[in-house]
């Protein structure tokens, strides 16, 4: 028999902190009947429609050393790639590295980090992959 993954784990200093940082940013909430507050040391962040993974937040008292070993690779639901890239840096993520038309004009994707230094990439939105189909681009 298989298992599932039920959730996937963030190691950070401040869990609430982060899971504030990251519930604009996936469109989160906080577990009803269940919020975060400060002072929390695990915080978990869902789906309000159920359709995403469940993401927990848990406080450690080491600070992240290496890259990411697992990382978030996210797709726009309504801006296109550039215009998420420049919301979430203004939203205080921090570019790591730019690996736009890696594979060519309109192709790849962009690093960034957030506050606590996790890394996730931000990928082409399904509209414009779908214009590039059109335009014969991939």
């Amino acid at each position: 028999m298989a298992s599932f993954i039920s959730h996937t784990s963030i190691d950070c200093g401040n869990a609430y902190e982060l899971s504030e940082w990251w519930k604009p940013v996936l469109g989160y909430v906080d577990v009803p009947g269940d919020p975060n507050e400060p002072g929390h040391e695990e915080c978990m962040i869902i789906d309000p429609a159920g359709a995403g993974p469940q993401v927990l937040f848990l406080e450690v008292p080491e600070a992240k050393e290496r890259k990411n070993r697992l990382h978030f690779d996210l797709r726009p639901r309504e801006r296109t790639r550039d215009e998420e890239v420049a919301w979430a840096v203004e939203h205080g993520a921090t570019q790591v590295a730019d690996l736009r038309g890696e594979h060519g004009p309109g192709t790849g994707w962009v690093v960034l980090a957030d506050p606590e230094g996790n890394e996730f990439c931000i990928l082409r939105s399904e509209g414009e992959i779908a214009a590039a189909r059109v335009q014969g681009s991939i």
